[in-house]
């Protein structure tokens, strides 16, 4: 299943180079953990216009995206063993339960056929779909505060997996400690930039899976890494290029 076939979209490697008759890149191979991880790894995974814009201008990423991108979303979902959100980037996007069909299945191999999606919110808005229709094996875990609604959380308990993890404000060491204490430490968050801001501020984020797409967006649209989270700088390396259908698609791991 790590193959491509031919009507998906092919891949080729730019770094390491592959050269212009170099097979198409393999996603599974080009996007594999670390062997033998002794801690949670955050992933997160993002996409952005050529002139660094986070969404179009519905504000969503959708007039971002493509069918190379959507590819490597579903690599990056069946290799990680949870999908971790913020509330508002799950409203916005529509986020539901992880589908089979959306990830590639023989990754999955020894765990439930989908990751469950951890959702960030302090006010418990979360549609009670991305609640109440994930499977059995994979409930959606949902992080919250001592200060959040006690009927919403109740009502959240019902159907889902529900961790305080912070007096009034979710703290990004309690969900990765979360995680793995539940047998999750391959963790891929898909932002929203509010919620990414936060963990690489905090100096959590261990690796950013960037696509560049071509697209201009103007001066009005926000950054991948936004909010009033502390400023703070990080050196990251370049450990992946690839490019499909004039997307490229960035891997950056910590210095």
């Amino acid at each position: 299943m790590s193959s491509i076939s031919d009507t998906a979209p092919r891949f080729r490697s730019l770094l390491p180079s592959g050269g212009d008759t170099a097979p198409d890149a393999d996603l599974a191979a080009a996007y594999a953990y670390p062997e033998g991880l002794e801690r949670p790894w955050l992933r997160g995974n993002m996409v952005a216009s050529a002139d660094g814009g986070a969404w179009g201008p519905s504000g969503r990423t959708a007039e971002l995206s493509s069918p190379p991108d959507r590819a490597v979303m579903g690599v990056l979902r069946a290799l990680a063993d949870v999908v971790l959100a913020g509330a508002a980037t799950a409203r916005i996007e529509g986020y539901r339960p992880v589908r089979p069909r959306e990830v590639w299945g023989a990754l999955r191999a020894g765990r439930p056929a989908t990751p469950p999606v951890a959702v960030v919110t302090r006010t418990l808005e979360v549609h009670p779909d991305l609640l109440a229709e994930a499977p059995g094996d994979a409930r959606t875990i949902v992080f919250t505060t001592e200060s959040a609604p006690a009927d919403r959380r109740r009502a959240a308990e019902r159907v889902a997996d529900v961790v305080v993890a912070g007096e009034d404000s979710v703290r990004p060491e309690a969900v990765l400690t979360a995680l793995a204490d539940r047998g999750l430490p391959r963790v891929l968050t898909e932002g929203g930039p509010h919620l990414l801001a936060e963990f690489a501020s905090a100096g959590l984020l261990d690796e950013l899976c960037l696509t560049v797409s071509p697209h201009l967006l103007g001066p009005a649209a926000s950054r991948i890494v936004a909010g009033d989270s502390p400023a703070h700088t990080r050196e990251l390396r370049l450990d992946g290029v690839l490019e499909s259908s004039g997307s490229l698609f960035l891997r950056y791991t910590r210095a």
